[in-house]
């Protein structure tokens, strides 16, 4: 059974999509590691990097509240950057008494976790936009011209596959208790006990689902062995690059070096 919602590629007809999986890979490595190298406060940067990733993903065809709304994620884990607004030293901008201590946030830490937020949410665009465009085997092919290593590929890849193996498995469990569960019409009456009942139940599944998705596992990587596997999954090697996916390269490292260099010296 194919779980479509765990997979993010999303087929189109656009110059993204047609864009060599080395080239896009590349492009995308790079445009992170410049987001990552951009001063902090540096904002002309940050709006040279989003409009670039806005023109990509108009490019891709992907839908802007798409991307933005997958984007939207990263915000979450920019919170363990929080802290720098309180331990930077500068300009106070408001004082929150904690129990006994007094929290202090700084112009210089907002500036630095704002700054943070920024790179992180554009960052997540870009990689949204090479999962959405590119499919998953062509990913795994991009990384090996690109010389990753080959046990780090072979990681990816099974991780990637497993997590249908996992996604299946809970359906499974979610259509038998489905199936062993009734359900009054009656109004008013609810099917189940209490939250607690309901929880130590949830909590049996999550550890049946683990169970089961373990022994499953275990019996593909037997099959695979089986079958010749050695660590590394063969396919027929990519095309080599094309005269217009070599300009697309020097022209996006060229863009890159620019808002960069802009970055660094002004």
């Amino acid at each position: 059974m194919h779980i479509h919602f765990l997979d993010p590629y999303r087929p189109r007809v656009s110059p993204i999509h047609q864009l060599d999986p080395r080239v896009k890979l590349s492009l995308t490595l790079v445009f992170i590691l410049t987001a990552a190298l951009s001063p902090i406060g540096a904002w002309p940067v940050y709006i040279l990097l989003f409009s670039l990733a806005l023109s990509i993903v108009l490019l891709s065809a992907l839908g802007v509240g798409y991307v933005l709304k997958r984007a939207s994620l990263a915000f979450p884990f920019v919170l363990a950057a929080l802290p720098v607004i309180f331990t930077i030293p500068g300009a106070a901008l408001v004082s929150l008494p904690v129990g006994a201590w007094r929290l202090t946030a700084t112009a210089p830490g907002v500036e630095r976790f704002v700054s943070v937020a920024l790179k992180s949410w554009l960052s997540v665009q870009m990689a949204i936009v090479l999962a959405a465009s590119t499919p998953f085997p062509d990913l795994l092919l991009a990384m090996r011209a690109l010389r990753i290593p080959r046990l780090l590929v072979a990681l990816f890849a099974l991780m990637w596959r497993y997590l249908f193996v996992l996604a299946d498995e809970a359906l499974r469990l979610i259509r038998a208790r489905a199936a062993r569960s009734g359900q009054s019409d009656l109004p008013g009456m609810r099917s189940g006990g209490s939250v607690a009942w309901r929880g130590r139940v949830a909590g049996g599944m999550a550890g049946n689902l683990f169970l089961r998705a373990f022994e499953r596992s275990d019996r593909i990587y037997m099959a695979m062995v089986s079958r010749g596997y050695d660590g590394e999954i063969r396919s027929l090697p990519l095309p080599a690059i094309g005269q217009s996916s070599w300009l697309t390269l020097a022209g996006g490292l060229a863009i890159l070096g620019l808002i960069l260099g802009l970055g660094l010296i002004f």
